[in-house]
């Protein structure tokens, strides 16, 4: 007889304390998950050039997640910069739709370079001749 009040009390014990325990958890769960579940996200406003673009602007495009956005970085990074849109095709998991969802947010343009200003012979006369270099040897 004891037995079975004490399993009673375990059972309406588990109710009253694991239940909303249960409830909490899952309302937790739900509460942290991603915004972007909940709602879409808002196309940019001007075509992002995938020559130019950080992760971040890739990002902002829709069909566009971290993980593909590093995809494309590595795709540019590895092959050079992309001569058309179409390009993207050649990275797994985008397919012809969702490029056509991607298609208007996304642009190909030239990709910026930093180069350094070609020396000027303005300045290579002017330097000095023990600079970095012998003088002749005198002929024998």
């Amino acid at each position: 007889m004891a037995s079975s009040f004490c399993q009673m009390q375990s059972r309406t014990l588990s109710r009253f304390v694991f239940a909303p325990l249960a409830l909490a958890l899952g309302l937790a769960l739900l509460l942290t998950q991603p915004a972007s579940h909940a709602a879409k996200k808002k196309p940019p406003l001007h075509p992002i050039n995938l020559n130019t673009a950080s992760s971040a602007e890739l990002q902002q495009v829709p069909g566009i997640g971290p993980s593909t956005a590093d995809k494309i970085l590595k795709m540019r990074k590895s092959y050079g910069p992309f001569k058309s849109v179409d390009d993207l095709r050649a990275i797994k998991g985008i397919g012809p739709m969702r490029l056509e969802k991607m298609r208007k947010y996304l642009t190909v343009g030239k990709p910026t370079t930093t180069k350094k200003p070609p020396a000027t012979p303005i300045a290579a006369a002017h330097t000095p001749a023990s600079a970095g270099t012998r003088p002749a040897a005198p002929p024998r």
